[in-house]
C-alpha cells in the first residue's frame, strides 16, 4: 500500500474495474482485506516445456499483479506448480501427464518435474514476470488434500473402483462459470463409464491393481494420487484463505477445471462461496501453422524465439498489444513489428535513463499519467496504455527527471524494462548465425571508413561478405540499428 494511504481510502486514480468471468460483467475491485490484494494463478503442469501460448497467461497475471501494486495494494500472488494429478484428458480419462512423460523418457518423475519447472522459471525471468509471493508445489500439499477430501466425502462424493468422485448434482448451480446449462457454454464433457453424471470428476484416483505409480500416497480410498482440480482448491485456501480476491487462468480453465474448483470450494465451505471474489481468464494465442501443439516437434516455445534473434520482451510487448480477453494471433511478422516497437521505445527512453527522477508537475505529462491510469483501471487496457507510454517517451521540451518518473511509473505496470534495456541487449545473435557481433562491428567500421573515402568497391564487398554470413546491413535505417542478423 502506498505511503500516506489508509485502509479506509480507495487506491489512487480511477477505480479499478475487472471483468469477472463468473458474472460475465465488469466489477469494481473491492478487496476482501482492506489495502491488500490476494491473487491465485493456475500454474503449469511440468511435463514438458511451456509454449508461448501458455506463457501469455503469466504475462496477463503479471500485468494484473503489477496493476494492483501500482494502485497501492499489498499484493500476495500465488502460482502453483502441478507435478501430479493432471491427466492427459481434463475430464478424468487418460494417463497422468507426468507419469506418461517419465515413462516415455525412462526417467524419474521427480527429475522430469524439476527439469521442466526450472525451464518454466527461466521463461518467467526472460519475460520480466515478477516472482510471486509463493510457488506452491502440488506434491507438498498432499496431506492437506486428503484432509480436504475427507471433509467433503460423505455429503458430496462417492467411491468407484477407480477412485473417489465428486457428485456434481450435490451443488445446485454447478458449472455456472462455464455456462454449462446454457447455449453460451463453450464445452461439453463426454460421459465416462461408472460415473453418476458425465460432469462428475475425480477427487482421488486409485492406483489400478497390479500397477505402481512413481507418485502415490496412502488414503482412506486406497493408495493413489489426488485429482488435478483438488490441488488448486487446497493450495489457494492454505496460502490465501477463503475468500480471496482474484483467481486467474487461461480461458480453457473456465470450462472444466475452474467450475470443478468452485464446486469443491462450495462443498467445503457449506455455502455458495466460489473461493475467489473475481475469476479472470485470458484468451488464446492463435497460431495458424499448428506449431503451438507440443506434439509438433519444434513447437513454439520462448527459446525458439530467442534462437531466431528476437528479444523475449518483444513477445511480452506483443501480448500487451492485444487486450487479455481478446484472441491474439501469432506470426513472425507480428513479432518482428513488436520488436521494432520495443526498439523505438528503448531509444526514446535512453536520453532520460540516467536522469534523477522528479515529481511530475508538467501538465502534459500529468495528463498522460491520468489517461494511463484510466486505461489500466479499465480492465487492464494495455493496448491503450502502450500508446500512452509511447506518447510520453516521444515528448520533447520536458524536464528529463519528470519524464523519467512518468516512464518509470507506466513501465512499472507494463514490465518492458525500458529504463534498463540497452540497444546492445536487444541485439540477440540467432543460433544459426555464423558470425559474432564483435566481428560484425569490425567489418561495419571498415565499411563506414570505406564509404567516407568514397571507396565504394570495398564498401560493397564488405556488405556482400556480411550478407553471406547472414547479416543484413541496414543503410539509412531510421532506428539507427545499422545491422540485423537474418532470422
Amino acid at each position: 500500500m502506498g505511503a500516506g494511504m489508509t485502509d479506509d481510502l480507495p487506491a489512487p486514480g480511477a477505480p479499478l474495474m475487472l471483468f469477472d468471468s463468473l458474472t460475465r460483467s465488469l466489477q469494481p475491485f473491492a478487496p476482501v482485506h482492506p489495502g491488500e490484494a490476494r491473487v491465485y494463478s493456475c500454474g503449469p503442469t511440468v511435463y514438458n516445456y511451456p509454449h508461448i501460448g501458455n506463457m501469455r497467461a503469466y504475462v496477463f497475471a503479471d500485468t494484473l499483479g503489477r496493476t494492483l501494486s501500482y494502485k497501492g495494494y499489498r499484493l500476495t500472488h500465488v502460482i502453483n506448480i502441478t507435478d501430479v494429478g493432471h491427466l492427459t484428458d481434463d475430464a478424468d480419462a487418460g494417463e497422468d501427464k507426468l507419469e506418461k512423460a517419465a515413462a516415455e523418457k525412462a526417467q524419474s518423475i521427480w527429475d522430469i518435474a524439476r527439469h521442466y519447472t526450472e525451464a518454466y522459471w527461466q521463461d518467467v525471468k526472460a519475460l520480466n514476470i515478477r516472482q510471486p509471493a509463493h510457488w506452491s508445489i502440488a506434491t507438498d500439499y498432499v496431506p492437506q488434500m486428503i484432509e480436504f477430501a475427507k471433509a467433503i466425502a460423505d455429503k458430496h462424493c462417492y467411491e468407484l473402483d477407480s477412485g473417489l468422485y465428486f457428485d456434481t448434482a450435490t451443488i445446485a448451480d454447478y458449472g455456472r462459470l462455464a455456462r454449462h446449462s446454457t447455449d453460451e457454454g463453450e464445452s461439453r464433457i463426454d460421459p465416462v463409464d461408472g460415473k453418476r453424471h458425465p460432469a462428475d470428476f475425480a477427487i482421488w484416483r486409485k492406483t489400478p491393481p497390479g500397477e505402481k505409480r512413481q507418485m502415490e500416497w496412502d488414503s482412506p480410498w486406497g493408495r493413489g494420487a489426488p485429482g488435478w482440480h483438488l490441488e488448486c482448491s487446497v493450495m489457494s485456501e492454505a496460502l490465501l484463505g477463503f475468500p480471496f480476491d482474484i483467481h486467474t487462468g487461461g480461458i480453457d480453465h473456465r470450462e472444466i477445471h475452474h467450475p470443478n474448483e468452485i464446486a469443491q470450494n462450495q462443498a467445503h465451505s457449506c455455502s455458495d462461496a466460489s473461493g475467489a471474489r473475481i475469476w479472470m481468464h485470458n484468451n488464446f494465442l492463435v497460431e495458424r501453422s499448428g506449431k503451438m501443439s507440443k506434439s509438433a516437434g519444434e513447437f513454439l516455445r520462448l527459446q525458439l524465439l530467442i534462437d531466431k534473434g528476437y528479444h523475449p520482451l518483444a513477445y511480452r510487448l506483443m501480448c500487451l498489444q492485444a487486450h487479455y480477453r481478446s484472441e491474439l494471433e501469432f506470426s513472425w511478422e507480428g513479432l518482428g513489428a513488436a520488436f521494432t516497437r520495443l526498439k523505438r521505445l528503448v531509444m526514446a527512453a535512453a536520453p532520460v535513463r540516467e536522469a534523477q527522477a522528479a515529481d511530475v508537475s508538467d501538465r502534459r505529462l500529468a495528463d498522460l499519467l491520468a489517461k494511463f491510469d484510466a486505461a489500466i483501471s479499465d480492465d487492464l487496457n494495455t493496448p491503450i496504455a502502450l500508446t500512452l507510454i509511447e506518447e510520453a517517451a516521444a515528448m520533447k521540451k520536458v524536464d528529463a527527471g519528470q519524464k523519467r518518473a512518468a516512464l518509470a511509473a507506466m513501465d512499472a505496470v507494463l514490465g518492458l524494462d525500458l529504463l534498463t534495456l540497452s540497444r546492445e541487449a536487444l541485439r540477440i545473435r540467432p543460433k544459426a548465425a555464423v558470425i559474432g557481433e564483435a566481428e560484425i562491428e569490425v567489418r561495419l567500421t571498415r565499411r563506414k571508413e570505406a564509404r567516407a573515402a568514397k571507396d565504394f568497391a570495398t564498401s560493397d564487398a564488405l556488405r556482400d561478405e556480411l550478407n553471406a554470413a547472414g547479416v543484413e546491413v541496414m543503410d539509412g535505417d531510421p532506428l539507427g540499428w545499422d545491422w540485423r542478423l537474418d532470422n
